[in-house]
């Protein structure tokens, strides 16, 4: 009976003692995460002795949801994570799948075949894979490029302000009888085509003959010179801003176009998620782009030497569409095609069967509806090319809509001013014919408003010398 209590004794012992370093274990893996990143822009930069980042400043934000402590190093090999002809794994995916770091940090595209190997939380950032490249590898010249400095609404409203100068300037020239003294036997000088052909001759500087003499008429000339003047010059200054900032509209708008041309070289990340999209898609285009990319060697060992060869020009740099994006940003003579495929997430690693993963999960969603997430990428993808993009700007209507507001004055007051010509005159008139102003002046207008009647005069007068 006492040998039965000693063995019990003995036994509850030994589980104690287990427990504890069982606890003493768990504790000091908590107290000190190691966690294995790389440095890439803007994830992990140095700063001294230190390391800063979206990724850094992403494991500070976790770390202090989930009380972690945890010490960072840098992945020896410098590469992700591959797997390679005998089944092992290199960079990032390899030191966590080894043991020698409990998590993995970093730009990691989630893929089917690291997922077999670590755990994967959910991913923090969503990405694409996309192309690369400068700016002045574009297509030729469109034919009617010589509008995009104003807008369609813009061009529009020149349109309507053309014509309603050219309305104004032929009844100012009809009403006004210091324009058109004798309708009976004078021609108008201002009909509507010559009314046309002055304002158009006006807009490009040009000049046709012959120019208004009455008040009205010049008022109404002058605010259309100046309005000219200020147009002009927003249009000329916007387009030399337009070809100087180069075009977007890319030769290599997409996968298809880069796949069926030989003249711009391309290439990806070595060893990266891009790559094995390329070598184990089915499509027939990625296909015969990794087949290029394979039989020329053409991949680059960072992204680093990717955007320096993009920005040397004659390459296109494939790669995470957000990581491009980055490189636009920072340098403003490149671009990235619009077209992104195979979308997939960033996501944090760590050993397979991790319990930890669902906590950093549930982190990570907390973070996003925080919009906590959101505002990291706005921090460290602050672009520098803001201005630029806006100096080429086509030009708004709101942009112009002080001068149109002024050629809007200057037409009213000439219209008003050929009215009152044409009533001052006809007071004139009322008083040596002795008939009231209002019967005058209606009689004045319809004289001079209807073309057919006032030639009538004229062609009686012609009739009679002929006749005579």
């Amino acid at each position: 009976m006492q040998i039965k209590r000693i063995r019990m004794l003995f036994g509850f012992c030994v589980l104690s003692v287990g427990f504890f370093l069982d606890l003493g274990v768990c504790t000091a893996v908590q107290s000190e995460l190691r966690i294995t990143t790389i440095k890439q822009e803007p994830y992990a930069v140095s700063k001294g002795s230190q390391l800063e980042g979206f990724c850094m400043d992403l494991l500070s934000e976790v770390a202090k949801k989930l009380g972690l402590k945890y010490k960072v190093h840098l992945v020896k090999d410098s590469a992700y994570g591959r797997q390679d002809e005998s089944g092992n794994w290199n960079g990032m995916i390899g030191e966590v799948v080894r043991g020698e770091a409990d998590l993995a940090i970093a730009p990691l595209t989630l893929t089917a075949a690291r997922e077999k190997v670590v755990g994967m939380t959910k991913p923090f950032m969503q990405t694409g894979i996309s192309i690369l490249l400068r700016k002045d590898i574009s297509e030729g010249t469109g034919l009617f490029d010589f509008l995009s400095p104003f807008t369609a609404k813009t061009w529009v409203g020149i349109l309507i302000a053309y014509l309603g100068t050219a309305a104004c300037i032929f009844l100012a020239a009809r009403l006004s009888p210091c324009e058109w003294s004798q309708p009976q036997s004078e021609k108008n000088r201002f009909s509507l085509l010559h009314s046309l052909w002055y304002t158009a001759g006006a807009l490009t500087l040009q000049g046709a003959g012959p120019h208004p003499k009455a008040l009205s008429g010049r008022v109404i000339c002058c605010s259309w010179w100046l309005f000219t003047i200020v147009l002009l010059a927003c249009y000329f200054s916007n387009l030399s801003s337009t070809k100087n900032s180069e075009s977007t509209h890319l030769t290599v708008k997409g996968f298809e176009d880069l796949a069926n041309q030989d003249t711009i070289e391309y290439g990806c990340l070595g060893g990266s998620s891009t790559l094995a999209f390329f070598e184990n898609s089915n499509n027939p285009v990625y296909r015969r782009i990794f087949e290029h990319m394979e039989r020329t060697k053409s991949f680059v060992s960072s992204m680093d030497e990717g955007v320096w060869r993009a920005r040397e020009g004659n390459f296109a740099f494939i790669g995470e569409s957000v990581s491009l994006d980055l490189a636009v940003a920072r340098h403003c003579e490149l671009v990235r095609a619009h077209e992104v495929v195979g979308m997939r997430g960033y996501s944090i690693a760590a050993s397979l069967g991790s319990p930890i993963i669902k906590n950093l999960s549930v982190a990570i969603l907390q973070l996003s509806e925080e919009g906590e997430l959101a505002y990291l990428r706005s921090k460290w993808w602050a672009s520098s090319c803001i201005a630029d993009k806006a100096k080429s700007s086509a030009v708004q209507p709101h942009s112009l809509k002080g001068m149109f507001l002024i050629l809007s004055l200057g037409l009213g007051l000439g219209a008003l001013l050929a009215v009152l010509e044409l009533t001052s005159k006809s007071r004139r008139s009322a008083a040596e014919q002795r008939k009231s102003c209002c019967t005058v002046l209606t009689e004045e207008l319809t004289l001079r408003l209807r073309t057919s009647n006032a030639n009538k005069p004229q062609e009686n007068v012609v009739i009679d010398k002929e006749k005579a």
